[in-house]
């Protein structure tokens, strides 16, 4: 395995990066525990499907269950939401109700926790991404864990990505590709790796549209439900490969200019050789493994793209997703994410100002330093003129002394009187 790059590195050289050209990213995959453990545990898709089991084993047993003999977690997003959009509610309704004012509590106090980390310190804005807010229920327990917070004094908004859900995850690849090679191509190739699903994409940049990169898109997609299938961590990583070739060929087909670049957006913390150092719990087998490297695997499997030796990377799952935003968040300095999935995400940035607004920066910085100088040198100047007044006047009066003094008349004794003196002979 590879071994750690400088501090200096950059994009070209690490995976998990965090010093970007318009952002840095200061922290991310936080575990914070209380007494029951894992704080973020409270805020996940999994939790509200326990909240939900729990619900409907504590309702009273007069009748049967409104849900049926289905587990919690066989729900899909749009049943829970056709019953929460039931015109004429029963008691399921009652309890998805219940279910969902309970998981924005466990969202407020989550999101509360999170802010008073050193590395959220300043957050102005919270982004939701994962997999729930894309369904009405979850949309209606973000919009009721932003008013708690708001009546607890926690003037911090919660917002949702601006991008699709599925699209969030590799869109944000744009911003980690070595900006020379985005230059010459028109599209790069990204994957979203979560405890549940699988994606793949090509994003093409469409930088004529906006320069920024706010109007890349994902032109095609490739989604695989691998926790239906339970595969290995090598069938994995096969099947992987095979929907990517899918996906080069179909830029071959269609004439797109694809980047010789591979971004893969995983969960757990990303080491700077692109091994995982833990958070991979919901991935199929020993993904922390000393032995096992996805770049390198995948690079073995692909070595190419159009020809050209492929450059995969790796970062975080909600670093990337939350990248996707950076375009729409420059009217913040400090904003976060927190993707609500299998488990819960958690990321904060600080924006750095646009090469622009640095070379402005910079420029305004100069000035303020020189005008701080000839400030302290017209001081320092005033400071020697009066010095030299002083002496000057200290010289004067010292003069002005020893010219009275000189010229003060002598001390004369007076002369007897006439008769006075002493007698003489005749």
């Amino acid at each position: 395995m590879a071994s750690n790059p400088p501090e200096h590195a950059t994009l070209v050289d690490i995976h998990g990066a965090r010093e970007l050209p318009l952002v840095t990213v200061e922290g991310y995959s936080l575990q914070l525990r209380d007494k029951d453990g894992f704080i973020g545990d409270g805020a996940s898709q999994t939790a509200f499907r326990e909240l939900l089991q729990q619900a409907r084993k504590d309702r009273p047993k007069e009748g049967p269950d409104p849900f049926g003999r289905r587990h919690s977690r066989s729900f899909a997003k749009k049943e829970l939401d056709a019953i929460l959009a039931d015109e004429s509610p029963g008691e399921a309704a009652r309890i998805l109700r219940g279910v969902i004012d309970d998981f924005a509590i466990e969202l407020a106090h989550v999101t509360r926790r999170f802010l008073r980390e050193p590395s959220w310190k300043g957050v102005e804005r919270v982004v939701i991404g994962g997999g729930f807010p894309e369904s009405d229920v979850g949309e209606r327990a973000i919009l009721q864990a932003s008013v708690i917070l708001d009546s607890q004094r926690v003037h911090v908004p919660l917002g949702r990505l601006s991008h699709e859900v599925d699209d969030g995850g590799l869109i944000g690849w744009v911003h980690l590709v070595p900006p020379a090679m985005l230059r010459h191509h028109d599209a790069i190739l990204a994957v979203d790796i979560g405890g549940t699903n699988l994606r793949c994409g090509i994003v093409k940049l469409r930088r004529k549209r906006a320069a920024d990169l706010s109007k890349a898109k994902v032109l095609e997609r490739q989604k695989w439900r691998h926790a239906d299938d339970k595969p290995t961590r090598s069938a994995l990583v096969d099947r992987l490969a095979a929907m990517l070739q899918e996906l080069i060929d179909h830029c071959d087909e269609e004439g797109l200019s694809l980047a010789p670049f591979i971004g893969i957006a995983c969960p757990g913390q990303i080491r700077r050789d692109g091994s995982i150092a833990r958070g991979t719990q919901n991935l199929p087998g020993n993904w922390e493994s000393d032995t096992f490297h996805l770049p390198s695997e995948l690079q073995k499997r692909l070595p190419t793209v159009g020809g050209i030796p492929a450059m995969v990377r790796m970062h975080n799952d909600a670093v990337v997703q939350g990248l996707s935003e950076l375009p729409f968040m420059r009217d913040v300095k400090r904003w976060a994410i927190l993707t609500i999935g299998t488990g819960l995400g958690n990321v904060s940035y600080t924006n750095k100002p646009e090469p622009d607004e640095a070379a402005d920066e910079k420029a305004r910085r100069k000035a303020r330093r020189k005008h701080r100088e000839e400030k302290a040198e017209a001081e320092r100047r005033e400071k020697d003129k009066k010095r030299e007044v002083r002496k000057r006047a200290e010289a004067a009066r010292e003069a002005l002394e020893k010219s009275e003094k000189s010229d003060k008349p002598e001390k004369r004794e007076k002369p007897e009187p006439p008769g006075k003196g002493k007698a003489t002979g005749a």
